[in-house]
Order: structure tokens, then C-alpha cells, then sequence
């Protein structure tokens, strides 16, 4: 089975992209291949982003904040939360997942936005899963977020 390589993008890769990569290791292994990435990177992994994906039997540890353009390029798609364009030149499909930032949020919040990316995630990658059970391409430049 193919394993589609995919960078999820935030602003800080402290919350947002962290946990979608998190969810696409633990849940999607057979067919992803992720990493995270942010366009700011914070250098550090939100206290509550840690927490809350603990509670869902996940550790960050090892994960590091690192930036966009320390990723290299070999991508089948990025996924974008920042809420901010990526360049326009990009090699790479994109698509748009309007997930709201929760690093200044209470922790209720962020169990929210934790479970609206898991559901994004998992979306994902049923329909990478459809698509190799088919044997069809996914359309991996439409944006559905």
C-alpha cells in the first residue's frame, strides 16, 4: 500500500499541525506518511496541546517545533491550518483546513479544536484508503475543511 507523505502547517507548529500529525501517525500509519511544520515556528510544543493529546493516550514527546522551509519539498500534499496563503509556487497541492488557532485559549477550547482536527485527520485518511481500495487517484488538491 502506497504511504502518502504530508506536511499539516500551522502558524507556531505548537498546536494545531503538531496534533494532526500526531493523529495521522497513530491512526493512518498505513497510508501516511506525515510531518508538521510551522511558518513562525514557537520552538516549543503548547503545554496544552501536550496535555490534551495525552488524554487521547497520545505523547508528544520527542516532537519539536521546527519551520516550513526545514521540511525539504518531497510532498504529496500540505495541509494548511495557518489560516495564512502558502506561496503560490509550491510544487505541492494544498489544501485548506480552517481550524482556529488554540494556543491562547482555555483548555476546553482546545479539546475542541483537538477533536475537530482528529475528525479531519481521520477523514483523510478514509479517503486515501477509499482511493487505494479503488485503485484511483485521490484528488489531493480539493479542499474539503
Amino acid at each position: 500500500m502506497r504511504r502518502y507523505r504530508v506536511l499539516f502547517v500551522c502558524i507556531g507548529n505548537s498546536c494545531r499541525s503538531q496534533m494532526a500529525e500526531a493523529f495521522a501517525r497513530r491512526y493512518g500509519s498505513d497510508v501516511l506518511d506525515p510531518q508538521s511544520a510551522g511558518l513562525a515556528p514557537a520552538g516549543f510544543i503548547a503545554p496544552d496541546t501536550r496535555q490534551v493529546m495525552l488524554e487521547k493516550g497520545i505523547e508528544l514527546l520527542g516532537s519539536e517545533s521546527k519551520g516550513f522551509d526545514e521540511t525539504g519539498d518531497d510532498f504529496d500534499l500540505i495541509v494548511n491550518m495557518s489560516g495564512y496563503p502558502l506561496p503560490p509556487f509550491l510544487p505541492t497541492p494544498v489544501r485548506d483546513w480552517k481550524v482556529e488557532d488554540p494556543i491562547s485559549l482555555d483548555l476546553d477550547r482546545h479539546r475542541e479544536i483537538r477533536d475537530r482536527i482528529e475528525g479531519l485527520v481521520v477523514g483523510l485518511i478514509l479517503e486515501l484508503r477509499r482511493a487505494q481500495e479503488f485503485d484511483t487517484p485521490p484528488q489531493l488538491s480539493d479542499n474539503k475543511g
